[in-house]
């Protein structure tokens, strides 16, 4: 894996866990605020499952070294052509 590769997967990560941190967090923040009487386990809770998927995400992003995320795509004549050739009476 080269350094620009592994640098993208690292931004792609960090991103994704800011996100999704920050989305747990907002949404523990908003069930504190209107059912549990303003406590903080809402958060902590919220949190935690935010950081639990980004984690997720970056271990199968980083265990699966083959993936092309759909940014490039190779695609193969001689399959094409010998598909059409077949086609054709």
């Amino acid at each position: 894996m080269s350094d620009s590769e592994l640098g993208r997967k690292w931004d792609r990560c960090l991103a994704d866990a800011v996100v999704k941190i920050g989305t747990g967090f907002g949404l523990g923040l908003v069930f504190s605020l209107t059912f549990f009487k303003r406590r903080m386990w809402p958060l902590a809770f919220g949190s935690g499952m935010g950081l639990g998927m980004a984690y997720s995400n970056c271990q199968h992003d980083f265990q699966a070294p083959y993936l092309l995320h759909g940014k490039y795509v190779k695609v193969c004549t001689e399959l094409i052509f010998l598909f059409l050739s077949l086609e054709s009476p």
